[in-house]
């Protein structure tokens, strides 16, 4: 009999997964780098074990969402802002609104990895006069820059996901002069000790090693098991 969680899983359960991931990030459960990391997995997920893994920690689909995030009155868009100096933001936040960066003469460094993200779709402008603006997302997420350089530079450096998968959009809108704005995959930057690389390392051992390991103990029972009755068929042929 086939076990339950050995059932190959459907490009429409698929989707069922990524859409609850989804809304587990906008209730703030998941943080961008866990979002894109799972999303990912979940395309790649052949059964239906596989994507239970994915959600284990997560709300069942259809229960009751947690409550809304408060909507911040008067303010369109959070500015991060270096004039002659830096302005960092990285490690955990909370991104609920359009964000703007603004650079003169000086540095503005987003790290969006470990944000939690209330919203479909993080929208940046982001402004460079004779500075640098750098913005890191992780690795697999589709980053859509427009806008315009002059005598500067604008770029995207980032491992996007493959075409059809419903991943997590970064918006920039880009205006540099005289400076650069810079989008980063994570395997361009620093690289962060969180939580989900762990997760990461346990998905790609239960697809290699731990698959392997239970393979062996599932072989030795199985000739264990043949072994005794072999032994009773044996008994019973000579009248024990």
């Amino acid at each position: 009999m086939t076990d339950p969680g050995d059932v190959r899983a459907s490009d429409a359960e698929r989707e069922a997964v990524v859409e609850q991931l989804r809304v587990a990030s906008v209730e703030g459960r998941l943080t961008l780098a866990e979002l894109t990391d799972r999303t990912e997995a979940a395309y790649t997920a052949t059964t239906h074990a596989e994507l239970a893994m994915l959600t284990q920690d997560l709300p069942a689909a259809g229960a009751v969402p947690a409550p809304p995030v408060p909507v911040r009155e008067g303010r369109k868009r959070r500015w991060f802002v270096g004039i002659m100096g830096d302005s960092k933001r990285r490690g955990k936040w909370r991104i609920d609104e359009e964000l703007g960066a603004v650079a003169v003469m000086g540095d503005v460094l987003l790290d969006l990895r470990e944000a939690e993200v209330r919203t479909d779709t993080v929208d940046i402008t982001a402004v460079s006069v004779m500075g640098n603006v750098k913005i890191i997302v992780p690795d697999g997420v589709n980053v859509d820059l427009e806008g315009m350089a002059i005598m500067g530079d604008k770029k995207v450096d980032v491992l996007e996901a493959a075409p059809g998968m419903n991943v997590p959009v970064v918006r920039v809108r880009a205006y540099a002069v005289m400076g650069d704005v810079k989008i980063l995959g994570d395997s361009r930057a620093q690289p962060l000790k969180r939580g989900f690389a762990a997760w990461r390392e346990h998905w790609r051992q239960m697809h290699g090693e731990d698959w392997r390991e239970l393979g062996r103990q599932l072989r030795t029972e199985g000739r264990e098991l043949r072994r005794q009755l072999r032994d009773q068929h044996r008994d019973l042929g000579r009248g024990y």
